[in-house]
């Protein structure tokens, strides 16, 4: 290798290096790929702290068909307290669906696991205690991968989706809007977004209805660099990117 183009290729390392969550290049197809891990630094409430991480993994084979395994992990204290959770979501990217779900939950209040098989062609779903139930959709979604799938929306200003695709019936429609544009600064840096807000229904966290208000950044990559809601055992939750690793055409691009 020439001088010449070795300090041409480390130029561009270090370019890519210190602008960890902007834009490097259009994504091949989705605006998530295997390698993206993004920390967060978590607020609960008015007394507690915590943290959490969306990862994306894989390939993994369900069903003989090749998934992205999204994950989400959070850590939360409030005082001599911690309460815990873990959910995975198994992503066919080509079909947009989600063919897997699991969850687990601990709060000073309850536990509370789930565990279910997705199966899009027939539009039916089972539980890993073997309730089973028909889904509205052929290609469903779930609490997790629905905030992947947002990512892949337009999300012109000022546009609403009406998406019945969560696998549970009994929790759609959700309801998307765009609500605007803001300037936010995080630790893991200060960005441009697009403020959406997701109306849901989940009454194990909500009480029936509820509201997340997601910033996305505004470029192609659409990384989720605030997220808010209020639970009903937790009250407001906010997640601030702390930050990111992404691969893009191989290459590791490291936060801060």
């Amino acid at each position: 290798m020439t001088r010449n183009r070795l300090a041409g290729l480390l130029i561009l390392g270090g370019l890519a290096f210190a602008r960890p969550c902007a834009a490097q290049d259009a994504p091949l197809q989705l605006p998530f790929h295997p390698g993206e891990t993004l920390t967060y630094q978590a607020r609960v409430g008015r007394l507690a702290g915590g943290s959490g991480e969306m990862r994306v993994e894989g390939p993994e084979n369900v069903r003989g068909r090749d998934t992205y395994l999204l994950r989400f992990a959070f850590h939360g204290r409030m005082g001599p307290v911690s309460m815990d959770g873990d959910t995975r979501s198994w992503f066919d990217s080509e079909a947009m669906a989600s063919l897997r779900f699991q969850k687990r939950e601990r709060t000073p209040l309850s536990t509370r696991s789930e565990s279910v098989e997705l199966f899009p062609a027939q539009r039916t779903w089972r539980n890993a205690d073997g309730r089973e139930g028909s889904m509205p959709t052929s290609a469903p979604l779930d609490e997790l991968s629905y905030l992947y799938y947002v990512r892949t929306l337009p999300l012109a200003s000022g546009a609403q989706y009406r998406l019945d695709r969560h696998f549970d019936a009994a929790r759609n429609p959700t309801v998307v809007r765009v609500v605007g544009r803001e300037r936010i600064t995080v630790p893991a840096g200060t960005f441009s977004t697009i403020a959406v807000e997701m109306q849901v229904h989940d009454g194990g966290h909500f009480g029936g209805g509820g509201v997340i208000r997601i910033h996305l950044t505004d470029d192609s990559w659409r990384i989720p660099v605030r997220i808010e809601s209020s639970l009903r055992l937790l009250g407001r939750v906010v997640l601030d990117l702390k930050s990111c690793n992404r691969h893009v055409g191989g290459v590791a691009v490291r936060g801060p």
